[in-house]
């Protein structure tokens, strides 16, 4: 038996990929991140499966949920929100799963900056702009972050940043912003992104923490930073210039 990690996406129903619902429709067991995961999502469980609300759960008595039910030879879910790769905790599930010999499995799911970026109908890599993505967060009231990786040094590099876990800090952010980006590079703040409540703030390193405030968006929200999101008058991609045109063989050969 297996327990599946189940990346929910970043709220909206209909970003759950197929695989994630043929995992959910023959799932027994569902345990599930709170009020993260939608009840739409949920509602892809077969009639009179276990759906257990873990966001007041302490790690070992959910692990022992999971140990329980593959002992009876049922397999489980594991729902999170976004995508189980990043700032989903899976990692301590997975080290004490594999402790006890149970079998694991990760669904991908739609992570929030994707979205967000899709909100703001920008492309994250540009030609001759940028062509890097930083996704990092702070560690405010967080487990700390590593040496090396602290905002400000990871914001030295100049490259496209998508911040999370960072909108009650945003005096900490732009401090450590500023000095690398300046105060009129673009910045945008997509909060409770593809749910209902969705806000979208455009604005600059240097305007958009006084947005933010202006909204009250203090949670659920990612942050982007960086030219790309506004650029414009940028070259072509190598996929469509005429030197790729050229190298192609003719629809004739």
């Amino acid at each position: 038996m297996t327990v599946f990690f189940v990346g929910a996406g970043p709220g909206a129903a209909d970003l759950l990929t197929l695989r994630a619902v043929r995992v959910l429709e023959r799932a027994p067991v569902c345990l599930y991140a709170g009020s993260l995961v939608p009840d739409e999502v949920l509602a892809h469980c077969p009639p009179g499966a276990r759906l257990i609300n873990t966001a007041r759960m302490r790690l070992p008595d959910i692990v022992d949920i999971m140990a329980e039910a593959t002992e009876r030879g049922e397999d489980v879910a594991r729902l999170h929100s976004g995508d189980p790769s990043i700032y989903s905790a899976v990692a301590e599930q997975i080290r004490l799963l594999a402790g006890r010999g149970i079998d694991y499995q990760i669904v991908p799911g739609v992570p929030a900056f994707a979205a967000a970026a899709a909100a703001l109908g920008r492309e994250l890599t540009v030609p001759g702009v940028g062509q890097s993505l930083l996704i990092t967060r702070i560690a405010v009231r967080a487990t700390a972050m590593p040496p090396g990786e602290e905002l400000e040094r990871l914001a030295s590099t100049g490259v496209t940043l998508a911040l999370h876990l960072a909108a009650a800090h945003m005096d900490t952010v732009i401090a450590a912003l500023a000095p690398h980006y300046g105060t009129d590079c673009p910045a945008a703040v997509v909060a409770f992104v593809s749910r209902p409540e969705e806000v979208v703030l455009r604005a600059t390193v240097g305007t958009i923490a006084e947005r933010m405030a202006e909204q009250g968006i203090t949670k659920t929200a990612v942050i982007l930073v960086g030219r790309a999101l506004t650029a414009d008058g940028f070259p072509d991609s190598y996929l469509y210039s005429e030197e790729r045109a050229r190298a192609l063989p003719s629809c004739g050969s």
